[in-house]
This record gives structure tokens, sequence and C-alpha cells, in this order.
């Protein structure tokens, strides 16, 4: 079986924008290699309508925006809508099939946007939100927002803002409009980056980039509040370096938590024990430099990282039973990569 892989990139120095790799899952290999679209730092990729439309981040000139790509007949992509303002692009994109509509967050900015789509690649703004604050890290000079998707159950969307130290919940209509509902604020010099729900819905795993921590908050359903009852670090005790938090993915039965580690250049994993919180019981080094995105397989045996200092992707076979990987290879050239994306 042969499943592709979207790689979102910076275009900084060698990569040339959205590119598409095939993992060969019978041979464990990477190949094929291939340039979907010509797209100024494609950071952050992810698809709707069955894999139909990809929804991607682009950079051109001093603008930034959002564009789409949807599926040809003959199984290639086109660039359908592109929309961009002045200024910096966006670093977060997703879909929400039920409303059909696509959440943004903008890193550079703290604004969080929301847009109508269509199959056909058509995107309409329905609402924006700007942050503001900022907290006590030097990166922390203003808001930051880093995420912004969906629930489990798909009734609230939550942000993660990097700058001011929240973490924010709110109510999306069906027409697109937001109302925030509910704010954790956390430690500050934490920088939330990104956060993963456990599959029942009930618990949620922040990761503090600036601090390289999880936090593990229980999740009311019904008001989307938060209430955080563990903290841990992400790096080994003995670890003395300089280090930042990336990715953060949860395997489907609920088990198993990996996040990965800039600078350290490892993916941690992390038992979920009976009360939900995290047990570390692995540090995988992932032999490349800043592993800024990684992904699992759709049937979670196999993971690949990529490393946007080092031009190359990892892949590890998942122990379904212990949450542990083993190290396949670590040769396979992609540039720049900083998304990876199950196509």
């Amino acid at each position: 079986m042969t499943i592709p892989l979207l790689l979102g990139t910076y275009t900084r120095a060698t990569s040339q924008g959205l590119y598409m790799i095939d993992f060969d899952q019978q041979s464990t290999t990477l190949a094929n290699l291939q340039l979907i679209d010509n797209i100024g730092s494609p950071t952050y990729v992810t698809t709707g309508y069955a894999g139909k439309v990809i929804f991607t981040i682009v950079n051109e000139g001093d603008q930034g925006g959002i564009g789409t790509l949807v599926k040809q007949a003959d199984g290639s992509y086109q660039r359908q809508n592109t929309l961009l303002e002045d200024g910096p692009a966006p670093c977060y994109v997703a879909f929400d099939q039920e409303r059909e509509l696509l959440y943004e967050a903008n890193y550079h900015t703290g604004v969080l946007s929301i847009y109508q789509t269509t199959a056909d690649g058509q995107l309409t703004l329905t609402d924006r939100i700007q942050h503001a604050g900022s907290s006590v890290h030097q990166n922390q000079d203003g808001p930051h927002a880093h995420y912004f998707d969906l629930d489990v159950a798909g009734k609230f969307a939550l942000s993660c803002d990097l700058g001011t130290d929240e973490v924010s919940t709110y109510r999306i209509s069906e027409t697109g409009k937001a109302e925030e509902i509910s704010t954790l604020s956390v430690k500050p010099g934490t920088g939330p980056r990104h956060l993963i729900f456990h599959p029942n819905g009930e618990y949620v795993y922040i990761f503090g980039e600036l601090s390289s921590e999880i936090l593990v908050g229980t999740y009311d359903q019904a008001s989307g509040k938060i209430e955080l009852i563990q903290t841990l670090s992400t790096l080994p005790g003995d670890f003395n370096g300089e280090s930042s938090g990336a990715a953060i993915r949860i395997s489907n039965d609920g088990q198993f938590l990996y996040a990965s580690n800039r600078g350290h250049d490892s993916i941690v994993v992390y038992h979920i024990q009976e009360d939900f919180t995290l047990k570390v019981i692995q540090w995988a080094e992932t032999h490349g430099q800043n592993p800024r995105d990684f992904n699992f397989t759709p049937d979670e045996q196999f993971i690949i990282c990529g490393h946007q200092h080092t031009d190359t992707l990892s892949l590890f076979q998942r122990d379904v039973s212990s949450g542990k990987l083993s190290l396949l290879s670590t040769d396979t050239i992609a540039p720049e990569v900083v998304c990876v994306t199950p196509l």
C-alpha cells in the first residue's frame, strides 16, 4: 500500500513550495518526491472534502494569506483561489467539515480568522478576532496566535496564543461567527503552541513551546473550560541545552502521546495512564535538526518526521502495543519541511 504525504515547507533556501512524497508501507520506503505547486513558504497545510481540497498557507513578497488547491480528474491538484493581505502570513489552518469552515491563526499579528469554504476551493471571510496582551519571555512581546481548531465533539474551537500565555474557547455559529466563552491563563513564559484532545474529549494536552512542557487538563465539553491537573517537561532531566516544543500527536486508542523537541531533536513518547496523566517511556532521537513536525500514517504503525534545518525525513516504526518508536531510516531528502500531513 502506498500512502501519499503532503509536505509543507519554508522556501528560504532550496525548497520551491508544496511537495508530496509516497510512503510504501510494504517496503517501508519514502520515495517519489514531487512538487505540487510553486507556493511561497506553505508552512502549514490541511485537507478537506475527503481530500479533494488542499488548504495551504501562502507567502508572496510582502503579502501573506491562504490558498486552495483542488483535485483534478487526472489526480493532480491545481490552485483555485488565493487570498492575500499586506503583512505576514498565518501559521495554522484547520478544516471544519460539518460547518464547511476554515480556521486560521496568525502568529505575527495575533489574529484568528474564519472562512466559509466550498468544494471547488472558494473562500469567504466570515469573522476575525484580534488577540491582545503579552507575557514575560522575549518572544512574548505581543499576541502570537499559533493554533485554532475544534474540540473532539466539534462544538467549540480553541486557540493557543503563545504571546499571551492563554488558551481560549470559542462558540462557532453555523455562519462562521466566533464568541469567546472561556479563557485559560497558563504559567507566564509557557508559550502555548498547539494542543490535542484525548479521543474521549474530556482531557486536553497543551504543548508549551517556550517552556518545553506538556500541560494536562480536564475539559468540560459543556462549557469549554479547562482545569490543569499536571505539568511535565518534554526534556530529559540531564539536558542543559536550548530547546523548544513543536508538534504534538496522540494515538487513536488514547494510550500514547508524542511530542517533538527542537534543539534536543527528539520525539518524546508518553504513556497515558488511567487517570489521563502522562508518564515518559521513551526519548527517540530524530537524527536531524529541528524536527518541526511529524505525523502518523493512517494505520498509526509508522511516524514520519520532517526536519527544517537538515532537509531530511526520518521514518519510525511504531509498536502499537508499547507505543515505542524504532528508527527505520533518516536519509530521505525533502527540503525545509515544517509540516507533514497524510493526504
